[in-house]
């Protein structure tokens, strides 16, 4: 897969060169979990970038946007009519703030001037366990924005808004079942579980659940991305 986000850069840049000066190209990559997007999207925008740098006199940039800045913290799922189901399910599309990230995607698609201020997005803090606020700062020359998430292509309430205002929808596509088995050697590796017998349940009962229902209500993809079981990847 790091030979496809390799040879997907240039797309990227050619993409860019189609916009006004004055707008971004905003860039969906989405998939089931363990489609590999996140590093994915991470090499594709280290060598977008790399692109752009050595053309003479250009100051554009690819900014990366991960959808997990956008989970609900702990303390708003305490408050759900069944906080327990809301923690056991967090990651599931109706834990996430949807509506503040189609505002984010909104404020995106703005006019860039000389004057634009700087767009923030919140990325998720591990150690905390809950998104961290203004954690990733737009630029006006970030003319690309990558969003990576599960859901930056879900049919549904305003993750359908946000969706159909992105440029691109780039969708990793892998089975279910090479994704299952991706998910519980990473439960393992990554000590999430304790066993193998807990991984197959976490990856039973809450992440394949959300890829089924992707897989069911996503917008048409504009690309589809084969996910490669790549020994270079931590998939995700």
């Amino acid at each position: 897969m790091d030979t496809q986000a390799r040879n997907l850069a240039p797309v990227l840049v050619e993409l860019l060169q189609k916009k006004p000066s004055s707008s971004r190209l905003l860039v969906g990559l989405f998939g089931i979990p363990a489609s590999g997007k996140s590093t994915f999207a991470v090499r594709l925008t280290q060598y977008t970038n790399e692109i752009l740098e050595s053309q003479p006199d250009n100051t554009d940039k690819v900014a990366l946007v991960g959808l997990d800045g956008w989970h609900l913290t702990r303390a708003q799922l305490d408050q759900f009519p069944d906080p327990k189901l809301a923690h056991d399910r967090r990651g599931i599309h109706w834990t996430f703030d949807s509506p503040g990230y189609l505002q984010f995607v909104k404020k995106l698609q703005e006019e860039i001037t000389p004057s634009s201020p700087i767009i923030f997005a919140p990325s998720f803090d591990h150690a905390l366990k809950d998104p961290s606020s203004d954690a990733v700062a737009i630029h006006p020359h970030h003319r690309i924005v990558v969003i990576e998430g599960l859901y930056a292509a879900l049919c549904v309430d305003s993750w359908a808004d946000a969706g159909s205002l992105l440029d691109e929808r780039w969708y990793l596509r892998v089975d279910i079942e090479e994704a299952q088995r991706r998910l519980v050697k990473r439960h393992v590796v990554s000590g999430v579980a304790k066993d193998h017998e807990e991984a197959v349940w976490r990856a039973e009962e809450n992440d394949m659940p959300n890829g089924r229902f992707l897989i069911a209500n996503m917008l048409e993809p504009t690309r589809i991305i084969e996910s490669l079981d790549d020994p270079v990847f931590v998939l995700a």
